[in-house]
């Protein structure tokens, strides 16, 4: 009956590196740039993993024991910019206002040039109507064009100029490689027919190729920074929840401090409408505390005395005063948003694939180019015809979409299930999540409300009151919500406890103990028969509580039976939309639990379960897991994330459910932040939506370059046309991911 220690629990969890280095990266223009900095810092002595996020443009290194400074200087040398980002709530909530401020003034930046762009280049689109039809516009002359193209190709240009520089530098190529070699052949060879043949070099001119692509490239930009800045508010939001003062009592006099200078042990007011500063336990006072930003709890949620409050949370109509527990970067909302950032920085498998394609993409891109020109050379075509389908090979292939394709979708669906509740801390548990077919549940906590309480006590030999004093007295220093009733029940009843020694767990099956100099052992039936304790005279009563769905723990002293205890766990309301929800989704549901066989049964055929084990140890939940694997299942296990570690390792996604409990934070891929069962098929189901977005997206991203190559190899695209295919790539995959903000659960909006 009482739990494993939680250091147990966690020894049998592989949590990998405990704090990768963070960097904040600028300079990256597409995929081509994320693969060469991996590839640099991969060189770098001590690094084990780098992974560089194009959409969140972040790059984390488990390099332990090197310094932050040379990852940056070797991020530097590779032609980026690069500086290490402080993880501490205040410092991590300023940068953010910092580098949203810095996107802020790029984006004022890249507007003015667009638009000065737009207006010289919008001649050319005029222009562009009657050559459709054959015809040319005379009012604008080879001098005119020179006038209005240069300054476009020099000031909207200059930004791919240096980009491409800096890549080369060191000694790779990215989007900016493609773009300038591509507009400035165009612009070059423009102007050199000018400068030879003067104002009779119309039909020659391709100033409106090179700027019409520059300008509309710019605007994809614009498109892309405001899509991705949507997409990576959930971190924003989260770090922004916290309050800058709080209310800190001192001798019962308040005063307002910065929320920086709480410590542990701080007595803390919150009055009316206000934020929770810290983590803490209510000492006084009552309220309703809305933790909807939080858990995704949409109900206001009642507090007293010894109830726990979270940072971030917003106060009702009551004052409260708690004593704080964890302050800083050690809250609640600070870990939710250091998993949530982690999460979205993390690479799926299928993104390793698209990073080793993008790494060779530009190169080969550049080959397909010479070859066009080559081709069309050798066929009989002169300069000037074979130099404009290379071009367009150049401008079209921009590796822009691939590169955020799988990125934007998870930082879009990681965003949306945060604001739902629904923590996700592994990426490939988000990708497998999408193919679950079996869900295993635990029980107690899970299916149930987990606070069970004693409902009939049935004995022999002894009084109820005397059963129920040792029993609970054995019991005292446990955790586990059985325990917890026996103490409750023997408080309730003003019994006076006695000091337990020799306290030895027996996981799954009970506790045995010394009390007042004899040994009491409380458990099931298994532990009872493992210490010779005879049952029969027992069984009738057993048989008549277990049917009643009760779970039913036998009283021993000395090795001798004194008695039972009824507890009963009531299933929680939510349980059976859950199991119904998936069962719509096709997902095999099965019940694993260390309780009573008739009890477990008892709720398996009340809520529709497929499949039932009981009396199952944490061992047995483990290997259950495996057999459903080894039958070629997709399994996602379901528990409070303490005695079902293991289990939650073991399986294909592991979901613990609790408000944010400490185990459970550290031990599943996916942790609901409010104990609703509901959540279970929600999270399945935001991972299957943020799966058909990846795909979407590399479709099109694949499409436009698959189709696009050769179309311009072939001359059938224009420079212009392919910039404007280019351009739209990477905007229509950004704003593809960006509906999945808008995700909810079902019955708490569209999805």
């Amino acid at each position: 009956m009482t739990p494993s220690p939680v250091s147990a629990s966690l020894a049998s969890v592989d949590t990998g590196p405990v704090d990768p280095v963070l960097i904040d990266v600028t300079g990256m223009t597409c995929a081509a740039c994320a693969a060469r900095i991996e590839k640099v810092l991969g060189r770098v002595p001590g690094v084990k993993k780098a992974s560089v996020n194009l959409a969140l443009e972040t790059a984390e290194i488990a390099a332990p024991g090197v310094d932050a400074g040379v990852l940056v200087a070797a991020i530097e040398r590779a032609g980026f910019g690069a500086h290490p980002r402080d993880t501490a709530v205040a410092a991590r909530r300023e940068a953010l206002a910092r580098a949203a401020a810095e996107r802020a003034a790029d984006e004022r930046r890249t507007l003015i040039v667009f638009l000065v762009s737009a207006v010289l280049t919008a001649p050319f689109l005029v222009a562009m109507v009657p050559m459709a039809w054959g015809a040319h516009a005379t009012w604008l002359t080879p001098w005119l064009q020179v006038a209005l193209a240069t300054p476009v190709q020099m000031i909207a240009g200059t930004r791919f100029y240096v980009g491409a520089f800096r890549a080369l530098r060191g000694r790779s190529a990215n989007m900016d490689v493609l773009v300038a070699l591509g507009t400035t052949v165009a612009w070059a060879f423009s102007m050199a027919m000018v400068v030879i043949h003067g104002d009779h070099a119309h039909g020659h001119l391709y100033f409106e190729g090179s700027a019409t692509v520059l300008t509309l490239i710019l605007l994809g930009k614009l498109m892309e920074a405001r899509a991705k800045r949507s997409a990576t508010a959930a971190v924003a939001g989260l770090m922004a929840l916290r309050p800058d003062t709080a209310t800190r009592l001192r001798g019962g006099v308040g005063e307002v401090v910065a929320a920086d200078l709480l410590r542990r042990g701080d007595l803390v007011l919150v009055k009316p409408g206000e934020r929770v500063a810290a983590d803490g336990v209510v000492v006084e006072g009552a309220s309703e505390l809305d933790e909807s930003l939080v858990t995704g709890e949409s109900l206001p949620v009642e507090k007293r005395a010894d109830d726990k409050v979270t940072a971030g949370t917003i106060n009702g109509a009551g004052a409260i005063t708690f004593r704080v527990t964890a302050v800083g970067e050690d809250t609640t909302i600070a870990r939710i948003g250091h998993l949530v950032e982690q999460a979205q920085i993390a690479k799926a498998p299928v993104q390793r694939l698209v990073d080793k394609v993008a790494s060779v993409f530009v190169p080969v891109i550049v080959v397909i180019a010479i070859l066009t020109f080559a081709g069309w050379w050798l066929v009989g075509h002169d300069f000037e015809k074979a130099l404009i389908p290379a071009v367009a090979v150049l401008v079209i292939a921009c590796p822009c979409a691939l590169g955020l394709a799988t990125p934007a979708a998870l930082v879009a669906g990681t965003g949306a299930a945060a604001r739902a509740g629904i923590l996700i801390r592994d990426i490939e548990a988000l990708e497998r999540a999408h193919a679950v077919d079996c869900v295993v549940f635990d029980k107690t906590g899970t299916l149930t409300e987990g606070r069970p309480s004693v409902t009939d006590v049935f004995v022999l030999g002894a009084s109820a009151e005397e059963m129920l004093r040792l029993s609970a007295s054995a019991q005292t220093a446990s955790e586990h919500p059985l325990a917890r009733a026996f103490v409750a029940a023997a408080k309730a009843r003003g019994l006076s406890l006695s000091p337990a020694t020799g306290v030895r767990s027996h996981v799954g099956r009970g506790i045995t103990a010394t009390v007042e100099g004899r040994a009491v052992a409380v458990g099931n039936a298994a532990l009872m028969a493992e210490i010779g304790v005879d049952l029969r005279l027992f069984e009738r009563e057993i048989e008549r509580l277990t049917r009643e769905v009760r779970t039913v723990v036998a009283v021993a002293r000395d090795r001798e039976a004194l008695g039972l205890v009824a507890l009963a766990d009531p299933i929680r309301p939510e349980s059976a939309q859950a199991i119904a929800a998936l069962k719509v989704a096709r997902i095999g549901v099965q019940l694993a639990t260390g309780d009573a066989r008739a009890v477990a049964r008892a709720v398996g055929a009340r809520l529709g379960l497929d499949a039932v084990e009981a009396e199952v140890r944490p061992e047995g939940k483990t290997a259950l897991v495996g057999r459903l694997r080894s039958a070629g299942r997709v399994v996602a296990m379901v528990g409070d994330g303490v005695n079902d570690a293991p289990a939650l390792a073991a399986a294909d996604v592991g979901i613990a459910m609790g408000s944010g409990a400490d185990v459970a934070l550290e031990t599943a891929g996916v942790t609901l932040m409010r104990s609703d069962p509901r959540l279970v098929p929600a999270a399945l189901e935001i991972s299957r939506a943020t799966w058909r977005k990846i795909r979407q997206n590399l479709f099109w991203a694949f499409f436009y370059n698959v189709v696009g190559v050769p179309l311009a190899a072939a001359g059938h695209l224009t420079p212009a046309l392919a910039g404007a295919a280019m351009a739209m790539s990477s905007v229509s995959v950004v704003t593809n991911a960006l509906t999945l903000t808008r995700w909810k659960p079902r019955g708490e909006g569209s999805s």
